[in-house]
């Protein structure tokens, strides 16, 4: 899954085009959508990717369904849920994307809940959380490499964030892994950021980044 946090439209589809040879998904964050809104998704699909709306809902839970519903008519494949905010507000957003998604005629679209951020070291929150999402009806959690196992535990599936390639900056990054461990130990969906669209030549990171991928899926 590509993410393309590069603030333009323009930028980011010309980043989507250079690594579709590796990608099937992108994700479009706070800094995409806020300079192109709803347009991103569909330009995206028009380049045949999915989409991953990584736009954290959190609110009250009311604002949260209909938020969710209103992505959900726009055809988004993913959208993700701060677990933090409660059994409740995790509920509503998974009926109503579901919901906004059956409305638009689209095929059913992948509910997450956000577990403990991988920037943040302390994961004293984090079965908590997963409980939560596993309670409110979420389809997968998202989640460090080092927590795979303990989502599908309770049967949901994993977003992966914080890859790094070896010899790749971590950045603001506190539990990371290579896309191999991630891949090794089970991960269902591997975010792939800045170790690629940072790198000199982002086309040669993504080609490892796959050879990497394959390398495990053969072990």
């Amino acid at each position: 899954m590509l993410v393309l946090d590069v603030g333009g439209l323009a930028e980011a589809l010309v980043l989507a085009r250079t690594l579709t040879p590796w990608f099937a998904t992108a994700k479009v964050g706070y800094e995409l959508y806020a300079e192109a809104g709803p347009a991103a998704f569909d330009a995206l699909h028009d380049l045949g990717l999915r989409v991953f709306a990584d736009l954290k809902l959190h609110d009250i839970p009311n604002t949260v369904g209909r938020s969710a519903r209103t992505l959900g008519r726009r055809g988004v494949e993913f959208l993700n849920f701060h677990a933090a905010g409660g059994l409740d507000m995790l509920r509503a957003g998974v009926e109503g994307l579901k919901e906004g998604a059956r409305d638009g005629g689209h095929a059913e679209p992948i509910a997450l809940g956000v577990t403990v951020l991988t920037s943040d070291a302390d994961t004293t929150a984090f079965a908590a959380r997963l409980a939560l999402a596993g309670d409110a009806g979420c389809d997968g959690v998202v989640c460090s490499a080092l927590e795979i196992a303990d989502a599908h535990a309770l049967g949901l599936r994993t977003m992966v964030p914080g890859l790094r390639l070896m010899g790749s900056d971590a950045h603001d990054q506190a539990r990371v892994a290579s896309p191999g461990e991630a891949t090794e130990r089970g991960g269902d969906w591997l975010v792939i950021g800045r170790t690629v669209t940072g790198a000199r030549d982002p086309v040669a990171a993504a080609s490892r980044v796959a050879a990497e991928v394959e390398v495990a899926l053969d072990a």
